[in-house]
């Protein structure tokens, strides 16, 4: 949702806008479309009296380097300060002078020449969330996932070049936040309306990940002891909100500096997941006249279920395809929304998710990426099956692997259905259950009663995926001898027989 568009409510069962209006530092977690936007401008509308909101979204600055990304934020800061100036401090003049004048500071240092700017495009590019280069570990033209990452040195030469090429112009924000803060206070203090102001940061994950730490960390300082609180809406994998520099640690840290509020929906839990959906479907249709009858006259069998599951649990991407399928679904002949009639359209989200992926993930992961994809989309079509097991030790260990599971759930390829799962086999240990995007494989005919769908409301779903085929770096490093030269373009195919 954008902030120009029409007012949608946000459906909310677990008090999250309420928790989002708190005056406190929040980040909040989510796959795309699952409204964090939403949740955040909801929030704006219950904020007690005397709180001002700042909006950013991220997406704007993705080009940024961080130290422009700060100014950034205190520029819409004060710019804020400014619009009210009248309404917040009456006819003083000397406040409205002085925002000016910090204005007109942040203007002169964002004009200076970035000389180091080309010298960034230079560097190796690393994904600083698990510290590993995906591109490395699954490019070019051998794959080699099994081995992992030295994933500390790497983070911290990334974290160290990064903050040295920024850190002329960066040091001049650092020494000018004391006195940003004192003037804030001031302002604040001296306003008769506004005496608390919400900094909302949307989508942080589209910023450089060496880069994101660092702009949390002075966003953290600035509101620290202020009457100012941070609300960051993000996805959880994509984003680095914490790391360690030298033994200084930057960034803010889950429950010491803020509170997650996790708004996201898995096929851990279908029930909890299908009926959050119906719940904001139901909000919809009652705009539509519709009563909760008539909307469920539209489904048929396990048409709904389906539909959810198609959608990964998202509500944005359930809503859409539910359009799209009633668009094209004979309603007044007594047609009505089943399986075959989600599966039918579910490659369109399918295809609709990679090119999010596309233009979300960093350039140097994408192509890491849809190569992954292709091979675990690949292992179940041979496996004729689509839910998969990762060992929870292998994840721990082996960073390249961590972090590519962490993408695709963030890009809603695969979805999370269980955790700590013991494999029927005896292999030991424990293992977390994925299945891959219904899109991937629900257009194929050939696969028509030779593939196995878990089906996740059944009571037996957790059981049935014990003996689902574990899913290893090694096997992608054996079936990356057959990587096809164009592995997205193979995504949308079927396999050979």
């Amino acid at each position: 949702m954008q902030l120009d568009t029409e007012s949608i409510e946000y459906v909310d069962v677990a008090h999250n806008v309420i928790d989002a209006a708190a005056k406190q530092n929040h980040a909040i977690f989510a796959r795309r479309g699952c409204g964090k936007t939403l949740l955040l401008h909801s929030s704006r509308k219950e904020t007690a009296e005397g709180v001002a909101v700042v909006y950013l979204n991220c997406e704007v600055f993705k080009q940024h380097s961080f130290p422009n990304v700060l100014i950034e934020i205190l520029r819409s800061l004060f710019s804020e300060i400014r619009s009210h100036a009248t309404g917040w401090f009456g006819r003083s003049k000397k406040i409205r002078d002085s925002v000016d004048d910090i204005l007109s500071k942040l203007d002169a240092i964002q004009a200076e020449q970035d000389q180091v700017e080309e010298d960034i495009r230079q560097l190796e590019s690393t994904s600083a969330t698990d510290g590993v280069n995906l591109n490395a570990a699954i490019g070019g033209d051998q794959v080699k996932i099994s081995a992992g990452a030295q994933s500390s040195q790497v983070r911290r030469d990334e974290i160290e070049k990064t903050y040295k090429l920024y850190r002329d112009k960066l040091q001049k924000l650092e020494l000018w936040l004391p006195k940003l803060k004192r003037d804030i206070a001031e302002f604040l203090s001296s306003s008769s309306r506004a005496k608390i102001i919400f900094i909302q940061v949307d989508d942080l994950y589209h910023l450089r990940r060496t880069d994101q730490a660092f702009v949390v960390d002075y966003l953290h300082r600035l509101c620290k002891d202020s009457p100012i609180y941070f609300k960051i809406a993000t996805l959880r994998h994509a984003s680095v909100l914490f790391v360690d520099r030298q033994g200084q640690p930057i960034g803010a840290q889950e429950r010491h500096d803020y509170q997650a509020i996790n708004i996201d929906y898995t096929f851990s839990d279908f029930d909890r997941t299908e009926n959050q959906n119906w719940k904001i479907l139901k909000n919809f249709g009652q705009r539509a006249d519709l009563s909760e009858d008539q909307l469920w006259s539209l489904f048929k069998g396990e048409g709904f279920s389906r539909l959810v599951m198609a959608g990964g649990g998202v509500p944005r991407d359930v809503l859409s395809l539910f359009l799209e399928i009633l668009s094209e679904t004979d309603i007044e002949a007594g047609s009505q929304i089943g399986k075959d009639e989600v599966r039918a359209l579910s490659k369109k989200n399918w295809e609709r998710r990679i090119e999010e992926l596309k233009h979300d993930a960093q350039d140097d992961e994408q192509g890491a990426l849809l190569r992954a994809i292709y091979l675990i989309r690949t292992f179940c079509l041979s496996k004729k099956v689509n839910v998969f097991l990762v060992s929870e030790k292998e994840m721990q260990e082996n960073d390249v692997w961590r972090a590519v599971i962490h993408r695709l759930l963030d890009y809603r390829i695969i979805h999370n259905c269980a955790t700590a799962l013991t494999h029927k086999s005896g292999n030991p240990g424990s293992y977390s259950a994925y299945s891959i995007d219904i899109g991937s494989y629900a257009f194929m005919r050939k696969l028509q009663d030779k593939f196995t769908e878990i089906d996740f409301k059944a009571s037996n779903a957790k059981d049935r995926m014990r003996s689902a085929p574990i899913l290893s770096p090694g096997d992608i490093d054996t079936m990356a001898r057959d990587l096809p030269k164009n592995p997205e373009a193979a995504l949308f195919d079927e396999p050979r027989e």
